[in-house]
């Protein structure tokens, strides 16, 4: 029986826009250490790792497919490091593993984590890397962008964090955002599957109570 996406039952507080969703995995950390890849990527070599691993792979369509619908995703060119990471974790299978687990009506919704062990097994096995910011003044906060989180404590240079990422659904857009966390791509179909995730009963800590996972393709 596949487990939930959340299984834990305190109230996780969440109260910057955007903001990553750490979990303590300190057994999943020392179950990884012993067989972690050493040519795979880490937060010493993530940017050289992530600019080859860029240009051997240029696809840039994904699609997040969920019980409620589609969505499908455009990722820019001009923010190559946040580019080839999604099409990285993606094709690894890192985001199949994971669910949309924070919505904020007239806001976002916020996927790519889980407390699941296997989740945390990725994140310890890649060492919960983080990415310099690619803020570009044509990538904004619109409607449907995507973003990725970041730690909004002890993080001066705004690092953006691999595994967890947001996308705009305020039809206003979330401008407040702009040079604050790197948008890196734009949804281009399924904005009604975007409606109904964020419009899911959640709970004070703005989990939704019957899970949405997803899995992600790289399309073209």
């Amino acid at each position: 029986m596949t487990s939930g996406c959340k299984q834990e039952t305190n109230q996780k507080e969440r109260t910057n826009p955007g903001i990553s969703h750490p979990t303590q995995t300190h057994e999943a950390e020392e179950a990884e250490k012993a067989a972690r890849p050493k040519d795979s990527i880490n937060n010493k070599n993530a940017v050289a790792f992530l600019t080859k691993y860029g240009k051997e792979n240029r696809e840039k369509i994904v699609l997040i497919k969920t019980r409620l619908g589609n969505i499908k995703v455009k990722l820019f060119e001009d923010t190559p490091l946040h580019r080839a990471s999604f099409i990285f974790l993606t094709k690894m299978g890192y985001f199949d593993t994971t669910c949309f687990y924070r919505v904020v009506p007239d806001f976002i919704i916020q996927g790519g984590e889980s407390e699941r062990l296997d989740t945390q097994k990725y994140k310890a096995r890649y060492e919960r890397y983080k990415i310099p910011p690619e803020f570009r003044k044509n990538r904004r906060h619109d409607y449907g962008a995507i973003a990725l989180a970041r730690d909004w404590v002890n993080n001066p240079n705004k690092y953006s964090t691999a595994f967890e990422f947001y996308i705009v659904q305020n039809r206003k857009g979330a401008h407040h955002l702009d040079d604050e966390h790197t948008v890196f791509g734009q949804v281009i179909s399924g904005f009604e599957t975007i409606d109904k995730i964020v419009q899911l009963e959640a709970g004070s800590d703005e989990w939704p109570l019957d899970d949405v996972f997803m899995k992600v393709e790289v399309i073209e």
